[in-house]
This record gives structure tokens, sequence and C-alpha cells, in this order.
């Protein structure tokens, strides 16, 4: 008798085989694919034995290059070879165009905002450029697993805005990959760094890559990852190293500043040489075309200083959003090629107190950590119990109101996935329809954030304005995603948007943002009590002007109307200007003069509904 092999619905007939997952660093400089093989999370290398992939793509008129040949081809063939692609992710075209000289290609815009690079081969997005990283990464892992994957958990960094993640998961789509989840650099370390050392207590994570810079501050507890603030810099990393080096060349050669794109890359290429050679030479002989110097360790450090300094700014401030002191802190995680600079790690043993912890390759350190995570998230069963990741969004999220405010309706720093509610009202009598502005920023006044999107809510009962109830439901996903929906609670109307802007954030705008809360939130404040002044004002006005219109003649005698009248006119005097207390106080005396006025309009409603009714009626 044939026996029939049964397994559950969605499960595999043969319960030790794996499903095959893998965790991607999709880095400024370099990328790595790593998967978890008996046990242990590794990279995975390519034919040659290298687990390194530089982040370059060079296009031809018949294929494409990507890693060490594309890099080496930078200089000579610069227009076609795109590095640092990771920065142009989620970026309008005016925002790349900022960057000048650092950015030696031809950009052309498309229907979007998004920047898009000519090349041989055509335009390219930045979106396609990664895509191309990740089609290589996958091929690797593949062969190295001898299977399709079922998916990949990728890391981006945590001041990565909305538009920069949703920029990476459409590359991944477009590379053939099913994104388990988006995971944040600096989480992807502690997982790698928690299990593997057992980690308990509050961890710094100090993520210095080639072009971005992360700290977030993380509680370990029994595989609880919880994220208590995030802090960093879009565009600070050992690409901005290089600039300076480059800089000091261009200095002491005496050459012009104004150089072709060829040139601009082998100069940048003999400073990266240089940069890598001092983390272990105290001095460096540096050679670019009939110029060579010396350039010593002490003259780098002074060099780099400034951006050292701005990321100890941003540690210090994670730490002050985390709710505790530098000295609690027990351990700090190094993450990113460029923390190998000694001067770094000294900085940031000074700051912490402590030596911080370099034992896993800072180059490999994330993509362990993702492989980790992708391997639970495939549904393998794992050692030691379940991990539960608790990441938090880096900016406010909420919506415009009357005059021009911001409410926020999911603050910083709150843990996702997260859902949150809040109601709203109608301005005016009869409104049908409302406009829903979605923000991101720390500032009170909406022209101080950024805009993420705009949709509309119609079909709203005409009603008396204030009675209407709409819930505005904001959801953030685990991959930092938002979506936003609105809903009338008596009719039931319903509208909503998948927040997707198609460019992301101005250079280092989401820690300038951070910057500007901090210094002008006095500022913020009064202007903020001012606008609810205008605002409450302006809706007095309207409602007394509207009510003078129909009853003004019949109600009011002459002398009567003529108070109210001069305290009107002054009130709308005192509203085009800023001085918040005296708006206040007329608000109140024009709603003291207009009380009577209001009392006999009810009165004149309250007898013409009683009218021809007797006492029966109205009790039954």
């Amino acid at each position: 008798m044939a026996l029939l092999q049964i397994a559950e619905p969605g499960q595999s007939p043969q319960p030790h085989q794996r499903r095959l997952a893998v965790g991607i660093d999709l880095g400024t400089t370099n990328s790595l694919v790593a998967a978890l093989r008996s046990g242990l999370s590794e990279p995975l290398a390519d034919a040659e034995g290298q687990v390194i992939l530089p982040s370059a793509v060079r296009y031809h008129a018949d294929r494409v290059e990507v890693g060490q040949a594309a890099k080496a081809a930078a200089s000579t063939d610069p227009f076609n070879t795109v590095l640092s692609v990771k920065r142009l992710m989620g970026r309008g075209l005016s925002d790349v165009k900022q960057l000048g000289e650092q950015l030696p290609y031809r950009f052309l815009g498309g229907e979007s905002h998004m920047p898009f690079i000519e090349t041989v081969q055509g335009p390219k997005s930045p979106v396609e450029v990664s895509a191309d990283i990740l089609k290589v990464l996958r091929q690797r892992a593949e062969q190295a697993l001898g299977g399709d994957l079922v998916g990949a958990v990728i890391t981006v960094p945590a001041y990565f805005d909305d538009a920069q993640r949703q920029a990476t998961k459409d590359a991944a789509k477009l590379a053939g990959l099913n994104v388990l989840r988006l995971l944040n650099e600096p989480t992807a370390a502690a997982v790698a760094y928690g299990l593997d050392q057992s980690a308990q207590g509050v961890v710094a994570i100090y993520d210095l890559g080639g072009g971005t810079f992360d700290i977030s501050i993380l509680r370990l507890t029994g595989g609880v990852f919880e994220v208590l603030a995030t802090g960093g810099d879009t565009a600070l990393g050992g690409d901005d190293f290089d600039h300076a080096i480059a800089g000091w060349i261009v200095s002491e050669a005496g050459l012009s500043a104004d150089i072709d794109p060829s040139a601009q890359r082998s100069l940048l290429q003999a400073a990266c040489k240089a940069k890598e050679a001092l983390t272990s030479e105290a001095s460096v002989d540096v050679e670019y075309g009939d110029w060579n110097g010396t350039l010593t360790r002490q003259a780098f450090e002074t060099l780099i200083e400034p951006m050292v300094a701005r990321s100890l700014k941003s540690c210090r401030r994670a730490v002050r959003d985390a709710g505790i002191e530098l000295d609690e802190v027990e351990a700090v995680v190094m993450v990113g090629g460029s923390t190998r600079v000694p001067r770094v790690r000294g900085a940031v043993a000074e700051l912490f107190g402590r030596q911080p912890l370099t034992d896993i390759d800072p180059d490999q350190v994330v993509a362990i950590g993702a492989a980790i995570q992708a391997d639970t998230l495939a549904g393998n069963k794992r050692d030691g119990g379940e991990l539960l990741l608790l990441d938090v969004i880096p900016l406010s999220l909420g919506l415009e109101t009357m005059g021009g405010l911001m409410e926020k309706v999911i603050p910083r720093n709150t843990t996702i996935p997260v859902a949150r509610a809040q109601e709203f009202t109608t301005y005016k009598d009869g409104q049908s329809a409302m406009m829903i502005h979605v923000l991101q920023g720390e500032r009170e006044l909406i022209s101080d954030c950024r805009s993420l999107a705009r949709f509309e809510l119609r079909g709203i009962p005409a009603m008396v304005a204030g009675a209407a109830k709409i819930r505005v439901t904001f959801q953030v996903d685990a991959d930092g995603l938002l979506s936003v929906s609105a809903r009338e609670l008596g009719s039931g109307v319903e509208s909503s948007i998948q927040v997707k802007p198609s460019y992301g954030l101005t250079d280092g705008e989401i820690a300038r943002m951070l910057t500007d809360s901090f210094a002008n939130a006095s500022d913020d404040k009064v202007a903020r009590v001012l606008r609810e002044q205008q605002v409450d004002a302006q809706r007095l006005v309207e409602a007394v002007e509207a009510a003078l219109e129909v009853d003004g003649e019949r109600l009011l005698d002459a002398e009567e109307r003529m108070v109210i009248d001069l305290q009107l006119q002054e009130l709308r005097e005192l509203m085009q200007g800023t001085d918040g207390p005296a708006i206040e106080q007329q608000t109140k005396l024009l709603s003291q003069v207009t009380d009577a006025f209001a009392a006999r309009r009810m009165n004149m409603t309250v007898k013409a509904a009683l009218a021809g009714r007797n006492l029966n009626d109205i009790e039954e």
C-alpha cells in the first residue's frame, strides 16, 4: 500500500528543510548579502571568495558591470559609472543638483521629480542603479544557497525618510526580491551583537558608513530590541572624509578647484587610499599627477574634526531624547567602515567613557544582523526563542489645522508599527469637504515642516460648524511607511492615501529639522499661540458678521449696532498684527458685547419652533 505524505497547509512536508532568506546591507560604498547557515550568520562570498561588493555600477552599451571592476573604471568613464547612489535615493532633481561638484554626472529630469543619470544605456534613475546592485547580490545568494529566495531583509539608515524607504523597496522589487522587511541598520547591528554577546541593558549603535551617519540608543532585554531614540545625519560619512583630503591635495598642490569629472574621480581615489592607509600608519605619501606630498594622521584628524564633532553632537541629542545619561550606556557598537578611523574610535570612547565594541567586522555586522532577522521572518525555527524588534519613527507625523498649524498625531521616537487616530471637525457651516494635509516635522507651523501628501474627504453631510466628527487615522507599518485615512463618523464617508512621495528630504534636512525645532522651540510656542488666537478671532468675526446680516436690523437698535460694529472693526484690525494678548482680549470683549444679541436670536429661534404647539405635543 502506498503511503501519502501529509503536511499542514503552507508548510513543507520536510520539516528539516529551511526556507531560504537573506539579509542585505545596501551600502553607500559597499554592499553585502548574508545568510544563516548551520546556525551561524555569515556573509556570502562571490566566485572569487570576496564578500564585499563595491556599490559601483558601470553601464556599457550592451551590458551592466557591478562591483570592483566598475569602481576601478570610475575615473576613466565617470559619466557611465555611478558611485554612492544611496545618496541619491529618494531625492529630487533640485536636491541632487545642490550637491554640485560632488556628483560628476549629467542629470536629466523626468515626469516625476526623480533625477535620472544620463548613461550610454539611456537615463537611469537611482532606483534602477540600486536594483542592479541588488540583482548581483540576489544571484550570489541563490548560487551560494542552492535555491530560490523566499525574501530578504534589506537594511536602511534609521534616518531614511518615507521617500527613501519607498525607493529602496522599489529597487528590490525591480531586482526580483521579495522584501520581508526594511530594517534600520543600527537595529540590525544590535541583532548581531545581542545574539552573539548576550548583551543586556542600554546600548548605543554608532554607525558611520560611506555616506550616512546614524546613532541609535537601544534597550536590549531577553531578545527584545527596543529603540529608545535615533539621530544622525543623512549627509555625513566616509565620502566626506575623502572630500576633505581631496580639498587638502588641491590646496597643497596649488590646483584649480574646477577640474573635470575624470580628474575628480582620480583625486577622490587618491584621497580614499590615503585615508585607509592612515588607519594603521602615522603618515602616508600622497601622489596625484605630477604632485606628491605627505599627509600625517594628525593633519588628517584636523581636517575631519568638524565632521566627527557633528556626529558627537547627534549622539548627545539621541541620549537626551532617550531620557538617559551618557554613563547609563553600557556598550557602544561600532558599525560602518568609517569607524576604522582611529580618531573616530577615540572620540566615541571619550564621549561615552568606555571603549567601543569592534568584535564583529564593522563592514559585515549589519548584513549579519539582517540575515538573522530574515531567517526568523521566513518562518524558520530559531534556537533561543523568538526575536522581537521595536523600531521607532525619526520625525513626528501630523496634519495641518486652521491657521497653518501642525497638529502632531504620531510623535517622533514612537515605536513602530503603530496606528494613531485623532478626531477633527469642520470650520464652517455647511462644509461638505475637507482637505487633509499630511506633514512631517517638529515645528509648530506648517511652513517649517515638510509636506508629505494631500487628499480630500468629500460627502460630509451639511451641518453647522463643529458638528461633524472626522476621525483621521495614521498607520506606520514595520518598514516605516505611512498611510492615512479620514472618515466622517456620522455618514461613514471615507477617503485614504498611501503616502508615497516621489523624492526625499534635501541634504541633511532631517537633522536640520530637529535642530531647528530645539533652537526655535520658544518662538514656535509663541507663534502657535498667536495663530490659535487669530483662528478663534476669525471664527467669532465670521459668526457675528453672518448673524448681523440675517438679524441685525430687527433685533438691534442703532446704538447697540454701533457698539458691535466698533468692536468688530477693532478685532479685524488687531488680527492683522502680532499682539496675541490684545487679540485674545478683544475677542473676549466682542463676545461680551454680542451676548445679548445672541440670546435674542436664541429666544426667537425657540419661539419659532414652539409656535402653534401645545404642552401635550411637546411632552410627546
